[in-house]
């Protein structure tokens, strides 16, 4: 999420068309198309974050800028060229690294919050705990896990909390 993404497309001498088809999860679909003999390329519904990266007729590519949730989804591109027709599909999914938060509850437990991140954090201590992890989904697709450390023994002074996320791992340590 946030960063740019490129999608590439076949290559071909003698191109006749380029259509890339968008099937967004959230929105309807859209396209971008491209015709050489009429070297003109055409757009449907599709947000201005969606675009050719160059010029159509030397790198087909597609350039989604700012990749957002809402852009998860089937992304087709289709070439109509002199040697024959050619597809290449991409099922974008969107990572959405938590925003880890480390704090002490009221009774001076050490608490990891990992969130809204997509898909869900993994939460564990560096040392033994007997903690469960809460999980809360979110309508945005985004889940916030909360898990307390809990211990057999209570002199522990400082602990670290460690979030294992597919967009990034982080730790953060705190005494409470």
């Amino acid at each position: 999420a946030g960063n740019s993404c490129v999608l590439t497309c076949p290559l071909k001498s003698n191109v006749t068309m380029i259509t890339w088809k968008i099937s967004p999860k959230a929105g309807g679909p859209c396209s971008l198309g491209y015709r050489a003999d009429h070297n003109k390329t055409d757009r449907t519904t599709c947000s201005d974050s969606m675009n050719w990266k160059f010029r159509p007729d030397r790198d087909p590519a597609l350039e989604i800028q700012q990749v957002g949730i809402a852009h998860e989804g089937n992304y087709t591109c289709e070439v109509v060229a002199a040697e024959g027709n050619f597809h290449k599909t991409y099922h974008l999914t969107v990572l959405v690294p938590p925003r880890l938060t480390v704090y002490c509850d009221d009774d001076g437990n050490p608490v990891c919050e990992a969130a809204a991140g997509k898909p869900a954090a993994q939460i564990s201590w560096a040392l033994d705990s007997n903690s469960t992890p809460k999980e809360e989904g979110h309508d945005n697709g985004t889940v916030t896990v909360l898990s307390e450390f809990t211990a057999c023994s209570t002199n522990v002074t400082n602990i670290t909390c460690i979030v294992s996320h597919p967009a990034g791992n982080q730790r953060k340590s705190i005494a409470c």
